[in-house]
């Protein structure tokens, strides 16, 4: 008899083990499924979502501008500076005097405070297409005055890149500030073919962030680094920079705009900009 009562505890001990680590197992499964879900929610809000295949380039369904933008990004040896700005000054001019045959005008001019130093950032507009900038080059080939200059200049630089921008259709019209101003450009390399995306969300984003007038411009690039985008911001100082970007993050939606967008971005950095004393924005 007593061996048979030790056989019935043993079985019974065997039962409530078996019980236990079967409840422990479903309550593992369980946890890990809702952290499953959880993560699949928050993943679903950061996938890329499929835009349609459509005939029409990228370029005519996010900007309805012929108007052409030259960003010249220079970087300049730190002891040849003040020659170097001197030098582009004279440039400018040059080029201004110009102006009703060239049909273009430098639309702002920024050396960098925060981000990549001793690099300036100047953005001219052509207006009339392609076809204004061809000519353009064509003329100031054969303007000595301007050759001396583009030598000269070389002199005081490390090394430089030009990239071709259209502006993109939803951004606020480009409006020459009056300072003191600091200025930031957010720079973005998106992932190919994701370009039609970025636009759909920033153009409900940018509402977001017009109650200061901070936007200046924004764009994509045609010629250069493609997939490229810059959004060029104006503030009063970098006091005001902090304050209007937190308001953005308090307005309902804006979370969400993030979150679509995030997921399309390869890189992106941020430089802090002062105009140039020659910049026709201040």
């Amino acid at each position: 008899m007593a061996a048979v009562l030790r056989r019935l505890r043993t079985v019974r001990v065997t039962v409530v083990d078996k019980t236990k680590t079967s409840l422990l197992i479903n309550t593992r499964s369980l946890t890990r499924s809702l952290v499953r879900q959880d993560s699949e929610r928050w993943i679903s809000k950061l996938s890329v979502r499929k835009i349609a295949p459509t005939k029409e380039s990228h370029s005519r369904m996010l900007s309805d501008k012929e108007v052409i933008y030259a960003l010249h990004t220079q970087n300049i040896r730190p002891d040849s500076i003040d020659k170097y700005l001197a030098n582009y000054e004279e440039n400018v001019n040059l080029i201004h005097s110009k102006k009703s045959d060239l049909k273009c005008e430098l639309v702002g001019s920024w050396t960098v405070e925060v981000g990549d130093l001793d690099q300036a950032l100047h953005l001219w507009q052509y207006t009339g297409g392609y076809g204004s900038i061809d000519h353009a080059q064509a003329v100031l080939s054969k303007d000595e005055a301007y050759q001396l200059l583009l030598k000269e200049r070389g002199n005081y630089l490390r090394s430089r890149h030009l990239q071709y921008l259209l502006a993109f259709s939803y951004w606020p019209p480009l409006e020459k500030r009056k300072g003191p101003n600091k200025y930031e450009i957010r720079s973005y390399s998106l992932k190919p073919g994701t370009m039609i995306e970025w636009g759909n969300n920033w153009a409900k984003a940018i509402n977001y962030r017009r109650n200061n007038d901070e936007p200046y411009a924004g764009y994509f690039s045609q010629i250069g680094r493609l997939y490229n985008v810059h959004h060029i911001w104006c503030y009063k100082d970098l006091q005001s920079r902090k304050e209007t970007r937190e308001s953005a993050w308090r307005s309902p939606g804006w979370d969400e705009c993030v979150a679509y967008t995030v997921p399309l971005i390869r890189e992106m950095h941020c430089r802090i900009l002062n105009p140039t004393a020659f910049s026709p924005t201040k």
